[in-house]
């Protein structure tokens, strides 16, 4: 029993060797985002053959949902785990290194979905005192921000009290568990801007409306987004991280493309943005004579913690004797946060020791963490059930 009677296993030994050999084999066989027909089919038999019921009325084109307990009723609460991978070409030298040339699990998924399912296992020996339901959601295409949205519009948010949600972090050292309430992750959004002048011979620029020199001014003037919209108090980030423009030295070409993200901590202060980025690139582009064409490649929001969740979640952390930090915000996204606009929800950091950060071809975890992260999860879920339940 956890040491509040919550319901999970105290050691989570019995199955580190279990952990390790289903994170590995997910290791060697990534499949990218809306791909993951064999990474589902494992996940499945996984369950199965622990005796988890598959909760098959929550269709997925991949990925699956299944729930334990809910025996007597009770109330419901849902961890979740991303499955896909990323087009990344692995040099790790693991001896489970990838199988599939230029796919890897870079972002450590394959670590995500072992320690939920150990969780699962933990969770499903406890299942006979558990008062209420874990639904646990092995969600596809994380990378491509289109996963949660598939599982809210397949109903298996409803009924959900809390939803809980776990990265590795590669700066923190295993036993450590980074809680925090409030943002946490950045929204991520994309731009592509499209600049149309007229073409000319680059000996006679007179006859010409130069749309490199248009995008040179936009990229300058961009930065003042920030700088001069944004309190100090506040964050965002635009970056442009692609210009393409001309196809000869000596020909002043029609057209400048240029794509780059948005990165913010809040909805108001993305709105802001947006809307003085469409404005600074009409600007720029009418003073050079040119015309600009904007187009936003809408990503997640921002991943805002519960507070009520947050405290609970570090209650059971220490209860395990782990490490718990408050972590710093991060501005990369996670599409995660299309759940905390369904229900309240708590995205978590666990410490993995890694050497290399996310998304690098050398992304590695330290494996010690895979029970640490199991029983801790299993902890969280069946006391939140007991607190829920009263």
């Amino acid at each position: 029993m956890g040491a509040n009677g919550g319901g999970a296993v105290v050691s989570a030994d019995t199955i580190k060797e279990k952990l390790v050999a289903v994170r590995r084999h997910l290791h060697q066989y990534p499949e990218l985002s809306l791909e993951e027909v064999q990474t589902t089919a494992y996940i499945r038999r996984q369950l199965e053959e622990a005796g988890i019921r598959i909760a098959t009325q929550y269709a997925l084109p991949t990925g699956v949902i299944a729930e334990i307990g809910g025996l007597r009723g009770g109330p419901i609460v849902a961890l979740r785990a991303d499955i896909d991978a990323l087009p990344v070409t692995e040099e790790t030298g693991l001896p489970f290194a990838s199988k599939v040339p230029g796919k890897m699990h870079a972002c450590g998924h394959d670590f995500h979905t072992a320690a939920i399912l150990g969780a699962a296992l933990l969770l499903k020996e406890q299942e006979d005192k558990l008062p209420g339901t874990v639904r646990i959601i092995f969600q596809p295409a994380e990378e491509k921000a289109a996963g949660a949205v598939k599982v809210v519009a397949s109903g298996a948010l409803e009924g959900v009290r809390a939803i809980y949600g776990l990265h590795n972090k590669p700066d923190l050292p295993v036993g450590t568990i980074g809680i925090r309430s409030g943002p946490l992750m950045a929204s991520a959004d994309g731009f592509l801007v499209e600049l149309e002048g007229v073409g000319s011979h680059a000996a006679v620029p007179e006859a010409s409306v130069d749309p490199i020199v248009a995008a040179a001014y936009l990229i300058t003037a961009l930065q003042s987004i920030v700088s001069r919209n944004v309190s100090p108090l506040d964050s965002a980030v635009v970056s442009v991280t692609r210009l393409n423009s001309g196809t000869a030295w000596n020909v002043i070409p029609e057209k400048a493309v240029l794509d780059g993200t948005l990165r913010t901590f809040d909805e108001e202060v993305r709105a802001r943005v947006v809307k003085r980025f469409g404005e600074v690139a009409d600007g720029v582009a009418a003073a050079y004579g040119a015309k600009a064409s904007l187009r936003w490649l809408q990503g997640p929001p921002p991943v805002h913690n519960d507070a009520g969740l947050a405290a609970a979640a570090a209650d059971a952390a220490k209860r395990l004797g782990l490490n718990v930090i408050e972590p710093k915000p991060s501005p990369a996204g996670e599409d995660f946060a299309f759940y905390q606009k369904e229900v309240p929800g708590l995205f978590i950091f666990v410490g993995t020791s890694g050497p290399k950060e996310w998304h690098h071809p050398a992304f590695d975890v330290d494996e010690r963490a895979l029970p640490v992260t199991a029983q801790f999860f299993a902890e969280l879920a069946a006391s939140e059930l007991n607190r829920f339940a009263t």
